[in-house]
Order: structure tokens, then sequence, then C-alpha cells
């Protein structure tokens, strides 16, 4: 049943709890079970969805796996064989006064086949369930993703402390996980556990902001110097300074470009490019003498 929604199957909402639960089958089964409505193909059909629906949400890692996949990924994980697993139906049916033993009942010939699926005829064959992959988010810093850096990082597991080096490689961008194979939680069927994915959160920085690889600098300048032109020393990444020559006539929110002077890009050859955003500083306050100079210069035309 690709897609099926067990909750709506049981007349029930998600958050319903696990007495809801047991009610609403009880009621249902009640009224579709095969020794109430003999000879009901219907009926069977519907008694074999509800219990199917049952025996995951009346399990507690059952409908984790269910909520946290969705209907029609669960479907795929999960044969048949994983979805009655450890699912007692002698002794449920025992409780919901349905009778016993290997057949629940009695004498309408309807019978449950583990060989294949849970109500006979062939069925799927068994999948290997994998466990549920882990997220770790990792801060990092913008200087330790330009050179790459080991980072140690420790959470609580199951119970336990769990310490792991990572190795973030130079240029790995902002939100990209690595994945250590084998690292999250076990698998609730004898499967292979899941995957710890590391994710990096870069840490905002108070002089640079990116753009995947490209940096960005937004550097103030006098009016006179955007008027005249000048030559203006631009810090970088790693401690150093560059040369930025400013030309006559550069406008507020100029956007200029050094090449090469960005973040390293990951797992591959070049840099991004480090870029200006030149913000002109108009003063808001000006001296008498300054009013003076502003005020020929507005007799001049400028």
């Amino acid at each position: 049943m690709p897609g099926t929604d067990y909750y709506k199957i049981l007349g029930v909402e998600k958050g319903a709890t696990a007495s809801d639960i047991k009610k609403a089958y009880r009621k249902l089964a009640m009224k579709y079970h095969p020794d109430h409505a003999k000879g009901d193909k219907a009926a069977e059909e519907r008694f074999k969805k509800i219990t199917e629906a049952y025996a995951v949400l009346s399990d507690a890692e059952k409908r984790k796996q269910y909520d946290t996949y969705g209907s029609a990924d669960f479907q795929q994980r999960f044969s048949q064989e994983d979805i009655f697993r450890n699912f007692d139906l002698g002794d449920i049916f025992k409780e919901f006064g349905f009778g016993g033993g290997g057949s629940p009942t009695g004498d309408g010939g309807f019978r449950f086949s583990f060989g294949g699926t849970p109500f006979g005829g062939g069925g799927r064959r068994p999948r290997t369930v994998k466990g549920s992959d882990l997220v770790y988010e990792l801060p990092v810093t913008l200087r330790e993703v330009a050179g790459g850096v080991n980072k140690a990082i420790t959470f609580e597991h199951q119970g336990r402390i769990e310490n792991i080096s990572v190795k973030i490689p130079k240029g790995m961008p902002n939100g990209k996980k690595l994945r250590l194979a084998g690292k999250g939680e076990p698998s609730p069927y004898g499967g292979p556990p899941g995957d710890l994915f590391i994710k990096l959160k870069l840490i905002e920085d108070p002089v640079f902001k990116t753009d995947n690889h490209d940096l960005i600098i937004y550097q103030e300048v006098k009016l006179t110097e955007a008027l005249l032109g000048s030559q203006i020393s631009i810090p970088t990444l790693d401690g150093g300074e560059l040369s930025l020559k400013i030309p006559p006539g550069t406008r507020h929110k100029t956007k200029m470009r050094l090449a090469g002077h960005g973040l390293p890009l990951m797992n591959a050859a070049g840099k991004g490019d480090l870029y200006v955003i030149v913000l002109v500083d108009i003063p808001k306050h000006l001296t008498e003498e300054q009013k003076k100079i502003v005020t020929q210069l507005a007799d001049t035309g400028l």
C-alpha cells in the first residue's frame, strides 16, 4: 500500500496517544473482523489494512520511522515482514475477544501467513532497513574555511558521549554536509546503521561577507577621495593588505573586483574574488571653513 496513511485508516490524529490508537483499532476490528463479517471480502480487505496500520502505530520505533520518512518512503524501506515483526497477533486477538492461537478467526478460515505477507500470498522479500541518519551542525569561522581545519566534536548519542575528529576541507561552502558512514542511529531491525552528517555553519565575520566563494568587504572613503581619486588599503582574510586605486569621480556603492583573493574552491584549484563596495562618506556636519569651500565649489557649478 504505497503512500498509505495509517492514521487515516484508524481514524486518529497524528498526535494520538497509544491508548487512543488501541481503542480505535479495537473498535474497527470488532466491525470488520471476518468472524463478524463472514464472507464479506471488502470487510476482509479493510480488516487487513487496519491491522497493518495498528502493527505500525502501536510500535513506538516503527511509528517513529513512519513519522520520520512519511508513508510512501516507509513502504519502500519496510517489507510486510518488517512491519509485522514482533507483532503478536495471537495475544492481541485474545485480548480483543477474537479467540487465540494460530488462527484468529475460528471457523471463518481467515489465516495470517508470515511466510510472505501476514495475510498470505507470496508478498515482498524482506528488506534491510537502515538506521536513521543524524545531523550535527558545526560552527566554523571564515578563516577556518579559508585554510581548512581539523575539528574535534563531542556530542551525546544513545546515552554515551561520542568524540569524533572531523577534517573540514578548504573552501567548504556554508550549509554543505560531510558524511560519516555508519555513525548514525542503529537499525531497529538488524540492518546497517545510519550515517552522521556534519553540516557546516559559518560564523558571521565582522569584516567580510560571503557569496559562495567570493568575499565582500564594505570600505568607506572620504568625499574628497571619491572626487579626486585615491589609493587605499584593503585588508585580506589572511591578515595582509592589498592596494586599491579609487578612480576620480567614484560613486557611492561602486563595486570593485580584486580577482583571485576570495575563498579557495573546495576540492579544486583556484579561488573566488574579493569585491570591495565603496561607501562615500558624506559628512553630516561641516565646519565654517568647510562650508565656505563648499559654497565656493557650488558657485563654480560643481
